[in-house]
C-alpha cells in the first residue's frame, strides 16, 4: 500500500490545485489534458493512503470536505515553500532571483515605477519581475509577511525586526481638495471640522490584510466614500462625489488646471515620510535583482520621481 509520502508529490497537490480552480473533476481534466477518470484515480490513492475523504461525493461539483481544505491549505503552502527553495538554489548558482516581488503604494508614481522596470528587463536578467499594488499599511504588511521582497511608498516607519531594513525616499505633503462644483468649493476658510462632518468624504481602503488597518483625515459619524487607492481616489475627487486630503505632488496639474480647488482646513497640513523597505540583512544575501533595485533608489533623481512624477488621469 503507498504511504502519504508516496502520493503527496508535488504534482499531486498541483492537481487538487487545478481541481479547486476549475470547480470539477471534469473541468480540471480538460485544463490538465487528461481525462476525468485519471484525477479521480489519483484523488482515490491520496484519500487511500491518508485514509480520509477529500471530496463529497454526494455533489456534482469537487466539494471539499473539512479534511480536503485543510490538504488544500497545506499543499499549497508546501508548494510555496518548493518554490521559494528553488528560488534560494537558483539564487546561490547564479546570483539572481528566480523572482522579484515589489510592493508599490498607490501613492508612489506608476510611470517611474514602469522606467526603472524597462531599464531592469534591459539587463537581461533571468529575474521574473512582480508588482503588487498596496495601501497605507498593507504595504509594510506585504514585505513583512513574506510576499514581497521590496516595498516602495512605506508611510510607516518600517520595523527592524526580522531581517527588514528601510530608508526614506522623501517627504510627501496632503492638502484639502474638492471639485470646483463641490459645495465645499465656495466655503469660507479655514474649513472647521463640524463643516466638513456634513459632506461626504472620500478615503482610501488599507490593503492590511490583518487588522482594521489605518485611516486618515476622517471625522467620526461622516460619510465616507472608499476606494481601492489613491488614483481611485483622485478621480472620485474630480468628479465632485466627495472631498479629502491628496498628495499635493499628485494633484498639482489639476490645481493650475482649476479642476481641482484647494481649501485650507482647521487641521495643521500633514506631510508624511515615505520609505522604501527591504528584507535581507547584508549585501552577501541579496540577490542581484534586489542590489539593481537598491542601487537605483540611492538616487535622489530616482526618490523624487517616485514622489512627483504622477500623470493625469
Amino acid at each position: 500500500m503507498q504511504t502519504a509520502r508516496d502520493v503527496l508529490t508535488p504534482d499531486a497537490l498541483a492537481m487538487l490545485q487545478a481541481i479547486e480552480s476549475a470547480g470539477s473533476f471534469a473541468a480540471a481534466a480538460r485544463e490538465l489534458g487528461v481525462v476525468p477518470s485519471a484525477l479521480t484515480y489519483r484523488v482515490r490513492q491520496i484519500e487511500d493512503a491518508l485514509d480520509v475523504l477529500l471530496y463529497d461525493r454526494s455533489s456534482r461539483q469537487a466539494k471539499l470536505t473539512a479534511a480536503g481544505t485543510e490538504l488544500l491549505r497545506e499543499g499549497n503552502r508546501l508548494l510555496g515553500e518548493i518554490d521559494a527553495v528553488a528560488n534560494r538554489v537558483k539564487r546561490v548558482a547564479t546570483g539572481w532571483e528566480s523572482q522579484l516581488t515589489l510592493a508599490v503604494d498607490s501613492v508612489i508614481s506608476k510611470s517611474t515605477v514602469m522606467e526603472l522596470c524597462e531599464s531592469f528587463f534591459t539587463l537581461g536578467a533571468p529575474t521574473r519581475l512582480k508588482l503588487r499594488e498596496e495601501t497605507l499599511s498593507g504595504t509594510l504588511e506585504a514585505l513583512t509577511a513574506g510576499q514581497a521582497d521590496l516595498a516602495i511608498g512605506v508611510a510607516l516607519e518600517p520595523t527592524t525586526s526580522a531581517g527588514i531594513h528601510g530608508k526614506p525616499l522623501g517627504l510627501m505633503s496632503f492638502v484639502y481638495a474638492v471639485a470646483p462644483h463641490h459645495p465645499l468649493a465656495a466655503a469660507p476658510e479655514p474649513l472647521t471640522d463640524e463643516l466638513l462632518l456634513n459632506h461626504r468624504a472620500v478615503a482610501v481602503a488599507d490593503s492590511v490584510q490583518r487588522g482594521n488597518g489605518l485611516t486618515f483625515g476622517l471625522l467620526g459619524g461622516q460619510d465616507v466614500f472608499t476606494v481601492a487607492n489613491m488614483q481611485a481616489k483622485l478621480d472620485a475627487q474630480l468628479r465632485g462625489l466627495g472631498g479629502g486630503f491628496l498628495p499635493a505632488c499628485m494633484i498639482r496639474s489639476y490645481i493650475e488646471t482649476g479642476r481641482l480647488v484647494v481649501k485650507k482646513t482647521e487641521r495643521p497640513q500633514r506631510v508624511v515620510r515615505i520609505s522604501y523597505a527591504w528584507r535581507g540583512a547584508t549585501a552577501r544575501g541579496q540577490g542581484r535583482a534586489l542590489q539593481w533595485w537598491l542601487k537605483q533608489l540611492e538616487s535622489p533623481a530616482t526618490r523624487a520621481a517616485l514622489l512627483e512624477q504622477h500623470r493625469g488621469v
